[in-house]
Formats: structure tokens, sequence, C-alpha cells
């Protein structure tokens, strides 16, 4: 006869008491629509990468509705040194140049999605691939810089300005996961298409998406553990804040925040009940912000509401 080890038995009550405590969150959010960003370090680390579609057919079983929106900058990047594409960057800006553009097509869509859909799919027929050309679900118009006040072409980059959400609606519908990579269609000022495809902030685009799909939640996992008060003060980390909070941080974040913030509020501003910045370096950490008390990163949330 085997005797339990005590061990064991403080880690299964452990297990189970963090199960309980998900179970509040998971009745908020089943039927719920979430939008997830991934990008950062969790792209490029094979655990974290694991972790990652772990996270998001978790989400699934839940009852929850996840949907993907991912970049691919690393990626971009490697395959351009590789090929031998020179970069030029005004105002710490990439200048898409036609010739660029066709990789980050190339690598999007053909290279960073479908890893992702691998992934996800080791554990079931989940991941649907869509690019933001697919259907015009994403669709764009172009964007410049300013650059000691004057303007700046950065070629093919742009803005998302409307999300078609009709072929997202049909997968998550049929229960799919739809894993939609950043590229656009240009669209003019008369709404008309150019024929042009445009490289956009994915981080920009996600927000899109999540206003536009009505949904739950829209969490961005970045290289940080979230948004500090006074970078590089580590014990300045702000676990939640008002939208009109963060409007009055916003010029004064670092640059690389502003993209990722900037995101949070239009999305909260627009109507999308929680926006959250997580770590993509700390395995599931999306599970933990989302569902735990406590969470692990920065949450924005409309004024006048409780954390």
């Amino acid at each position: 006869m085997s005797e339990r080890n005590p061990t064991d038995t403080a880690l299964a009550q452990r297990k189970a008491e963090a199960l309980i405590e998900a179970l509040p969150w998971i009745q908020r959010f089943t039927g719920t629509t979430m939008v997830i960003k991934y990008g950062g370090n969790a792209m490029v680390n094979d655990d974290l990468r694991r972790a990652f579609a772990e996270d998001i057919v978790f989400l699934r079983h839940a009852g929850i509705k996840p949907v993907v929106v991912h970049g691919g900058g690393p990626q971009i990047n490697k395959m351009l040194q590789t090929l031998g594409i020179e970069s030029e960057f005004r105002g710490g800006l990439r200048v898409t140049t036609p010739e660029a553009m066709d990789v980050v097509r190339m690598v999007l869509t053909g290279q960073v999605q479908r890893d992702l859909i691998g992934l996800i799919n080791s554990h079931g027929p989940y991941a649907v691939g869509l690019s933001g050309e697919d259907g015009a679900t994403l669709q764009a118009v172009r964007t410049g810089t300013i650059v000691d006040g004057l303007p700046v072409d950065l070629g093919l980059v742009g803005e998302v300005t409307r999300v078609r959400t009709d072929q997202v609606d049909s997968l998550v519908a049929a229960g799919m996961i739809p894993v939609i990579s950043t590229v656009a269609p240009e669209f003019d000022e008369r709404g008309e298409p150019t024929g042009a495809v445009l490289n956009v902030n994915a981080d920009t685009a996600a927000a899109e998406l999540a206003v536009a799909l009505g949904a739950s939640k829209l969490v961005i996992l970045t290289d940080v553990e979230g948004l500090y008060a006074a970078w590089p003060d580590k014990s300045s980390l702000i676990t939640s804040l008002s939208n009109e909070e963060l409007r009055a941080l916003l010029p004064s974040l670092e640059s690389g925040m502003i993209p990722k913030m900037g995101a949070c509020l239009k999305a909260v501003d627009a109507g999308v009940p929680r926006a959250h910045i997580v770590d993509g370096r700390q395995p599931h950490s999306m599970l933990l912000e989302v569902f735990t008390t406590a969470g692990v990163g920065t949450q924005v949330r409309p004024e006048g509401e409780n954390q």
C-alpha cells in the first residue's frame, strides 16, 4: 500500500485553491470575446510560445472566445537582414518600401502566423489564420510622422481606421480561434481601396478590433511587467488606473510604451470594459492577470469604476 506524500497533498491543495479563485472570473467572462495582442519576447522564446498557445486553448475551453492579433518585428528584422534589405529609419520609425512590404507580408502571414497556428492546433483543431487583407478585415489609411517639425513619408505604413467583423464573427461562432496578422489594404479618403497594402501597428490594430467586436477585454503582451509611474523604478509599477489617469500620464511615458498604452486608452474610451498590459516574458502571465484577484500587470479601467 502506498502512502500519500504530504508535499504532494499541499501542492494539490494549492492547485484546487487556484481553480476556485478563477471560478468567479470564468463565470464573469464566459461567452465573451477577448482580443489578445501577441508579440515581444513571448513570440521568440520557444517555451513562452508554447505557454501562450496553452493559455489561448485554456480560454477557449473556459467558454471564452479568444481572438489573437499578432505582429512580428523581430522576425521581420531578421528576414530583412538575411535578404540584405537595408532599413531606413525616420524619427525612430522604419520606412516601409514596397520591397520591405513584401517581406512583412511573407513573414507575418507565412511564418509567424503559421507557427502560432501550429502550436495552438497541437491541442486540437481550433486556430484559423486571417490576414488583415482577407475580406478587408482591417482597413487602413497611410500615415507618416513629424521629424523636427516637418512631415515625413514612412512609405507603406498605415493606421487602421475600420474593421469588418463578418469573417471573425463567423469563425468565432463556429468555435474557432481567429489568428490575425497586421497588414491591411489601403483605403483613400473616399473609402475606396487603392490597391496598396500597408504595415500597421499591431497594438492599435488590436484595440480597433476589440472595439469593433465588443470585446470584454483587450490584453497586450509586452516585454515589461506593466506600466511604471517612474521608470526605471520597479517599485512604481501601477497595477490599475483609469482611462483619465492614463490620459494625463501618456505624454510623459517612454516612447516604446506609448503605442501600447495608447491602444489601451483608445479601447477603454470606446467602450471596452478593461484593457491590460502583461509581461509576455513570464509563462501564463495572461491567465494570472485575467483569472486572479491580484493580477500581474497593469489594468486600464473606465473613470469612476472600482479596480
